[in-house]
């Protein structure tokens, strides 16, 4: 090579730290997009088990989708599905305590199949009166946290959102969006924060297994590199 020449300059390499984050912006937004997905179907089939049992009901104008169910109600339960599958684990890291009990994805689905199994119940099971049936699907809520995730964080953040979730329903019927049958607890049934409860720990060990999977993946990619 000739004196004064310089080798052109091949591909720049994208520093360590801009790698890190571009990846996981985009493993976010992947977990986001699958937990949302998760979340509407989860809706669309338990919603269907509360229409079919006159547990829930919706004005005829406002029925617009498949299974029978409002529209808005599938979007809203994936949006809220991906906030708390992305929060689970971030507090859990905020906490600096990372959440490994039982972390396999067998354990994931015995879960969604418990939260599935309760939802049924309270659909499906006949009880004397509401207050057994909700003392009952409290139990078995707390035991699907014991079963699933014996973490305090897990425990407060599903008891925040059953009562957020709650409220927003309480709203909702209030305002004539659609009704319960029967109400015993102010405009809603007093066994729905118990549901809440239990979708709550369900979807936030579904993002905590996601958030593990995205850590072995880039664990290994580092590896390779």
């Amino acid at each position: 090579m000739a004196e004064g020449e310089t080798e052109s300059p091949g591909p720049r390499k994208r520093g360590p730290y801009i790698s890190s984050v571009t990846s996981r912006s985009v493993n976010l937004m992947i977990r986001g997009v699958v937990l949302f997905f998760i979340g509407v179907f989860l809706a669309l089939v338990l919603n269907l088990l509360q229409i079919q049992r006159n547990v829930t009901l919706f004005p005829p104008d406002v029925i617009a989708s498949i299974f029978s169910s409002a529209w808005w109600v599938p979007p809203c339960c994936g949006t809220a599905s991906a906030v708390i599958g992305l929060l689970y684990p971030c507090i859990d890291r905020h906490l600096g305590e990372p959440h490994k009990f039982k972390r396999e994805w067998s354990s994931v689905m015995r879960c969604v199949a418990v939260f599935v199994g309760i939802n049924h119940a309270s659909a499906k099971v006949d009880f004397d009166n509401n207050i057994q049936l909700s003392l009952t699907l409290a139990a078995l809520s707390i035991g699907l946290w014991w079963t699933f995730d014996r973490s305090r964080s897990g425990f407060g953040l599903g008891v925040g959102i059953a009562f957020l979730a709650t409220l927003v329903t309480q709203l909702l019927v209030y305002n004539g969006v659609y009704q319960y049958t029967s109400p015993d607890f102010l405009y809603v049934r007093s066994w729905l924060p118990c549901i809440f409860f239990a979708g709550g720990i369900t979807m936030g060990n579904i993002g905590r297994q996601l958030a593990m999977y995205e850590c072995k993946v880039i664990a290994e990619k580092s590896h390779q590199e």
